[in-house]
């Protein structure tokens, strides 16, 4: 995982798009308008640190993109909407972009169709200084990918967080707040809490219809294996 940032292409993009966002709300503050727009920033996974050249460091949080670990799971998440969000305020409650959805439903009044599911929830409480149920959040990551990562799935409830490896059903247990880097691998000293995560990501799997892995009856083992290639980061 690298280590460093000095990534100038990859520093330069940055750069760029947070131009970007300050002239869309530069416009909305000149039209009047930045009251009552909601304004939500975030980012699809983690920043890009295990492969592809490298480019940026997340330490330290552990991956990145197409990880489960919070290297790669963990995002930026800023909202601007000044005449209900406290400018300045922090709020830790982990919550998950399915939840923008159901956020934005009830900040517009709006009412999903009868027959929709909504996967979130609304974060208005959240937004308004309140607070919300605690639940556990759910990933499901079941292919490959070209960061390295390989078929995942992952449950945090509070503070703990499961990974479940679907190649070889390998689990792995983090207490995320004691080890923020999610360096000590606490499964085999918390069985009860293992089986218990398992089951409620087994469980939520089940009730989204997750598609899971199958074996590839064309694979060569003598190929080469992105999993397996020894890289090391460019500095």
């Amino acid at each position: 995982m690298r280590i460093v940032q000095d990534h100038a292409v990859y520093a330069a993009m940055v750069e760029a798009m947070d131009q970007a966002v300050g002239k869309v709300l530069t416009k909305l503050d000149e039209l009047g308008l930045s009251e009552n727009t909601i304004v939500i920033f975030t980012s699809d996974n983690g920043g890009l640190s295990t492969s592809e050249g490298w480019p940026t460091s997340n330490l330290p949080l552990r991956g990145g993109k197409g990880w489960m670990y919070e290297g790669g799971i963990r995002e930026p998440l800023l909202v601007r909407w000044p005449s209900m969000v406290k400018p300045g305020s922090v709020i830790n409650t982990p919550v998950s972009s399915p939840d923008f959805f159901p956020t934005l439903l009830a900040a517009t009044a709006t009412k999903p169709h009868p027959d929709q599911t909504l996967d979130g929830v609304s974060l208005m409480p959240l937004l308004k200084g309140d607070a919300i149920p605690e639940r556990s959040l759910f990933w499901h990551y079941p292919h490959y990918g070209n960061q390295g990562g390989a078929p995942s799935a992952a449950v945090r409830r509070g503070d703990w967080k499961l990974i479940e490896w679907q190649e070889d059903n390998r689990v792995e247990l983090f207490n995320i707040a004691d080890d923020i880097s999610e360096l000590t691998d606490l499964a085999g000293l918390e069985p009860q809490r293992v089986a218990s995560l398992r089951s409620e990501l087994q469980e939520w799997q089940k009730q989204v219809g997750a598609k899971f892995p199958v074996s590839n009856p064309a694979y060569d083992a003598a190929k080469p294996s992105g999993r397996s290639a020894k890289r090391s980061p460019k500095s």
